[in-house]
């Protein structure tokens, strides 16, 4: 919410900047200027910098555990189905077994 208002507030002031001229755009620059390099304002974004700092490593391992899910979840996607190593899906587009002796052969097959 806060980062929303923030934004907010920088367009409406380039917009009544743009409308009172370029003095006008000026003093709102330097207010905004004056007001980001505050006491209160500044301690807030070293606050806030420790926070994220602190928060790194948890946030990436999420983020790193969330990718490989995504993948897992994605690779089943694609492929579509789950086949055991004995059988494959030919060019044809028809299931085919493995005829090495291992599994359960072309007979057997549904």
């Amino acid at each position: 919410m806060g980062k929303l208002s923030f934004i907010a507030g920088v367009a409406a002031g380039y917009v009544l900047g743009a409308k009172a001229g370029q003095k006008r755009y000026e003093q709102i620059r330097g207010r905004a200027s004056q007001v980001w390099s505050s006491e209160p304002v500044q301690h807030r974004v070293e606050t806030v910098k420790e926070a994220v700092k602190e928060q790194a490593p948890v946030l990436g391992a999420k983020l790193g555990e969330a990718a490989k899910t995504a993948g897992a979840s994605a690779k089943e996607r694609l492929t579509g189905e789950d086949l055991p190593e004995t059988l494959h899906r030919g060019t044809d587009g028809r299931l085919h077994a493995d005829t090495s002796g291992f599994g359960p052969g072309g007979d057997k097959l549904p």
